[in-house]
């Protein structure tokens, strides 16, 4: 609950932090699959209401053209979560987080990049990532950068963006592997949707008093720690 709460927080402050927050703790506590599996359904339960505080400010072309070829890469990457082992899996959770994470703080160096085949490209990209290790954002956080993309229009139209792909991924890894959905008594799901609001809520009164360059600061850094964390699990697991 608490991971998911500051994953919630941080998904109001930043527009994309609920995933890079939540899913390597997630990973940690539920294991590989089925917790990315509820990384996704709060990801979409978390976008669905912030976007309607941010609606106006969705870019709505650039969502269809990212958000089409995101949907092309959930489908290897459910085929992913399908037959790679779980202990593998969960180290490449960590590890997508972490390279993700550095390639995203690398790119402020990096000059402009526009067009519609780098969005292509970052679409896709976004879909494997986020079906196999419920994290797409990096991706996105790569393109906005490189196009140097106004942040609150960047914020507004991932919402709608996280909430199609979230939906496909899970559909996607329901078809591939019925097994993998979360199976939780409904007083935990009633807890999982209360985290959601709480934290949605605790991140609109931080917005009034932290700026945004703080916050995904703070952000930053607990996902390095529970990738971190993930990583190193997976790979004691994978220990003879």
């Amino acid at each position: 609950m608490l991971a998911i709460f500051v994953g919630a927080a941080m998904q109001r402050l930043t527009g994309m932090g609920f995933a890079l927050v939540a899913a390597p703790f997630l990973v940690l506590l539920m294991g590989p699959v089925t917790g990315i599996v509820l990384v996704n359904v709060c990801g979409v339960a978390a976008s669905l209401l912030v976007l309607f505080r941010v609606f106006r400010h969705v870019d709505w072309k650039k969502y269809l053209i990212l958000v089409s070829a995101a949907l092309v890469g959930v489908v290897p990457g459910a085929v992913v979560v399908k037959y790679v082992p779980g202990a593998w899996l969960q180290v490449g959770v960590g590890l997508v987080v972490l390279i993700s994470l550095t390639v995203s703080l690398r790119m402020k160096s990096f000059p402009p990049e526009s067009g519609v085949k780098p969005m292509l490209v970052a679409g896709a990209a976004s879909g494997v990532m986020n079906t196999t290790a419920g994290v797409g954002g990096p991706a996105m956080s790569v393109y906005a950068v490189a196009a140097k993309w106004d942040q609150r229009s960047f914020a507004a139209t991932m919402q709608p963006y996280f909430l199609t792909l979230g939906i496909a991924s899970v559909v996607a890894k329901y078809v591939a592997a019925p097994s993998s959905m979360p199976v939780m008594e409904p007083w935990e799901w009633v807890a999982v949707g209360a985290a959601i609001i709480a934290g949605l809520v605790a991140g609109e009164v931080l917005a009034k008093s932290i700026a945004p360059s703080k916050a995904r600061i703070l952000m930053v850094v607990l996902a390095y720690g529970g990738a971190t964390a993930a990583t190193i699990t997976g790979i004691v697991a994978l220990a003879p």
